[in-house]
């Protein structure tokens, strides 16, 4: 005889679905009762929310059992130590909430990162208080920060690491700040609503075919990396020049940055255009574009870049090597 399919979900299926849905409508009415937050937001008392945990609820239940033991039995020690333990719970309370009260939180900023490997939101919690605040956590789906305290006055950043798995914008709508503090038996917390965002490059393509052709000019340029042989003179120091190039002796003397440049080098550059792609696929042309970029860059190799929409010179350094790999996280097709 074969058995009839259950019309309904499981018991855990069905607790989980009521969870989630539940979860969704208090983060709506939470958005829409805060509205966006600033960048550097401080918590108000109407702000923080407080609920007991469940060692909390335990511990409820452990008193109120105890004082009906001693209403029972008229023991005076009892009735001392049931209404000792009431009180305990009560500051306990007051204690969790106002270990968030007070505090300044302010977005800090996120490193790039390839597709498939975490972005790390910075934010800074400031401590402005007079008293320490203890046990302090962040946290966001999926992940949350280690947990610190704060002294009165100190300021420390915590790191949310959220997961990527494209190019383009990642952002973080939504996430809190949480303690247990003192005792574990309350959980006091508050959500912030900023706009942070970070930017994901495209993966480096794995097997991407050789760049074109490398172009070379004979002396017609000074290049800090190579044709170090004719000592030129001085300049003002750049972003992206090699520390090798760097005057140390004359910034001792003057407290100035200059780099050393050469002249009679034969500099060597790239055109990585995205059209001579052999493919049609435009996330793989981006790969393998980023795939050129890092390694160019890794070799200190001049290279340009040509998207529709944006076209970057042959140059070199952290800068240019940014904008290159901004444009292409952030290219829709023609307009970047």
């Amino acid at each position: 005889m074969s058995s009839i399919p259950w019309p309904f979900p499981s018991p855990r299926g069905l607790v989980s679905s009521v969870k989630a849905r539940a979860n969704k409508r208090v983060q709506t009415w939470a958005r829409k009762r805060q509205g966006t937050d600033p960048d550097t937001t401080t918590l108000g008392s109407g702000r923080v929310y407080i609920l007991p945990t469940g060692v909390g609820l335990l511990y409820g239940l452990m008193v109120f059992a105890m004082l009906l033991g001693s209403m029972n039995y008229n023991n005076n020690l009892s009735f001392v130590l049931a209404f000792f333990l009431i009180g305990l719970g009560f500051v306990a309370m007051h204690q969790c909430q106002r270990n968030l009260v007070g505090l300044e939180l302010t977005f800090a900023g996120a490193d790039s990162v390839f597709a498939g490997q975490a972005i790390r939101f910075r934010v800074a919690v400031t401590n402005q208080s007079r008293s320490a605040r203890y046990g302090i956590r962040l946290y966001a789906p999926d992940t949350e920060s280690d947990v610190h305290d704060l002294q009165p006055g100190e300021s420390k950043v915590f790191i949310l690491p959220v997961p990527t798995d494209k190019r383009g914008r990642a952002s973080l709508q939504r996430f809190g700040v949480r303690t247990l503090f003192p005792f574990e038996l309350f959980r006091s917390w508050a959500w912030l609503h900023m706009n942070i965002n970070g930017l994901v490059y495209p993966t480096p393509a794995d097997n991407a075919p050789p760049p074109p052709p490398t172009m070379v000019a004979h002396g017609h340029r000074q290049h800090d990396a190579r044709g170090e042989e004719d000592f030129a003179g001085l300049r003002k120091y750049h972003e992206g020049d090699s520390p090798r190039h760097v005057a140390w002796k004359a910034y001792a003397r003057t407290g100035q940055l200059l780099s050393k440049q050469f002249a009679g080098a034969d500099t060597s550059s790239q055109w990585f255009d995205f059209n001579e792609i052999a493919t049609l696929d435009v996330e793989t042309r981006l790969s393998i574009l980023t795939r050129w970029i890092v390694d160019a860059d890794r070799t200190l190799e001049d290279y340009g870049l040509r998207v529709p929409g944006a076209e970057f010179a042959p140059a070199h350094g952290e800068k240019h090597r940014r904008q290159c790999l901004e444009t292409l996280a952030i290219f829709d097709g023609g307009t970047t």
